[in-house]
C-alpha cells in the first residue's frame, strides 16, 4: 500500500503557482544563456527530466535541483533573503509578544536536601 503525499500530488494554490512562477523564470534564465537543457543538466549532475520538471514548476522536483539551477544561473544570492528572521514580520511579532515585560525575581537556592 502506498501512501499519498498531497503536497505533491496538490499543493496549497499559492504554493502550485509560485513554483509555477519559479519554474518559468528558470527557463528564462537558462534560455537566455542560450543554455540547453542538457547543458544544464550536466552542469548541475541531474538528468534532463529534472530540468524539465523543474522548469515546469512541478512540486515533487527536489528543492535541490531549484537552487542548483540558481546555482547555475549565478542567481543563488537572490534564494539568502528566502525566510530571513529578520525579515519575518509576523514572527518578529509573535517573539516579542511573548517576551517577558520584566524580569522576575530569583529565588535564592537552599541547602536543604
Amino acid at each position: 500500500m502506498t501512501a499519498k503525499n498531497t503536497l505533491l500530488n496538490a499543493p496549497p494554490y499559492a504554493v502550485e503557482q509560485t513554483l509555477k512562477r519559479l519554474g518559468a523564470n528558470l527557463r528564462t534564465a537558462r534560455l537566455r544563456r542560450n543554455l540547453t537543457i542538457e547543458d544544464v543538466a550536466e552542469k548541475i549532475g541531474t538528468g534532463s527530466r529534472a530540468i524539465s520538471s523543474t522548469e515546469k514548476g512541478k512540486a515533487s522536483t527536489s528543492a535541490a535541483t531549484y537552487i542548483a539551477l540558481l546555482w547555475a544561473y549565478d542567481l543563488i544570492d537572490q534564494i539568502g533573503n528566502v525566510a530571513d528572521p529578520e525579515r519575518d514580520e509576523v514572527g518578529l511579532r509573535l517573539s516579542m509578544s511573548r517576551e517577558r515585560t520584566r524580569a522576575g525575581q530569583k529565588k535564592e537556592l537552599d541547602n536543604e536536601f
